[in-house]
């Protein structure tokens, strides 16, 4: 896949899910961004001024839901603000 047809298929992944969220929760801003880079240093990055950072974990490996992945660790290690870990239901 073409690096564009990439960032276009992620902007619409993106709209789709957060589709209605604006309307639920006003109060929440919601931007969408499509940035290059390892989500470490992009995530750290777009973290520099925030209260909390949340990521998601999808509990691989062999013991499942006990394992952090590499760009979980890697953000407990350098962002600079807290960070939330939240497992996904079921692993999926």
């Amino acid at each position: 896949m073409a690096l564009e047809d990439a960032e276009d298929e992620a902007r619409r992944v993106l709209a789709e899910s957060t589709a209605g969220r604006q309307d639920k929760y006003p109060q929440v801003e919601v931007r969408h961004t499509v940035v290059r880079g390892h989500p470490v240093r992009v995530l750290s990055d777009a973290a520099q001024w925030a209260v909390l950072l949340v990521v998601g974990s999808r509990g691989l490996g062999g013991f499942s839901g006990l394992l952090l992945g590499s760009v979980s660790q890697g953000l407990l290690h350098h962002a600079p603000c807290p960070v939330a870990v939240v497992p996904h239901a079921n692993g999926e």
